[in-house]
């Protein structure tokens, strides 16, 4: 029988970096409610979560890479919300910033957790944090959560 690692968010214990973009914060915002609603649901204690707020999207990576760098975080939940305007410019930055994101959780071998929306409208951004779809940052910190569960199983597959 295969041995099965089973992802959960409980039991899980360490320190927690939220990187929030502060553009768009009526969204981001309530990002940022949801993700620590979870992690302080989890059982991590306040004192065991460090925020730090960012101008916009672009500046997630370098700042989650800060605290990834310091090797005390057991993960990063990074947060923002970019909705589409005239231009093409929302691309640009959504790819940028999900490649950087995706390099630095393997790079530091560390979950990051993707809370970053990438709409097409303001409605469909309100209905991602905490509307009519759920709360994208709830299922960031969740996601962190439980692969950090994972991870440790597996690292622990000789104890």
């Amino acid at each position: 029988m295969p041995r099965t690692f089973e992802s959960k968010s409980d039991n899980v214990n360490g320190k927690f970096a939220v990187v929030v973009s502060r553009y768009n914060d009526n969204i981001t915002g309530r990002l940022h409610d949801g993700a620590l609603a979870t992690l302080t649901a989890a059982g991590i204690a306040e004192s065991d979560i460090q925020v730090a707020w960012v101008p916009g999207a672009w500046e997630l990576p370098v700042v989650a890479k800060q605290f990834a760098a310091t090797g005390e975080f057991a993960g990063i939940i990074c947060l923002g919300a970019v909705i589409k305007g005239e231009t093409t410019h929302d691309l640009y930055i959504n790819t940028q910033v999900s490649q950087s994101l995706g390099d630095l959780s393997l790079e530091y071998n560390l979950p990051v957790g993707f809370g970053l929306l990438t709409c097409q409208s303001m409605e469909q951004a309100i209905n991602r944090a905490g509307g009519t779809v759920g709360n994208k940052g709830e299922e960031a910190a969740t996601a962190v959560l439980e692969t950090l569960s994972v991870m440790r199983q597996i690292r622990h597959l000789d104890s």
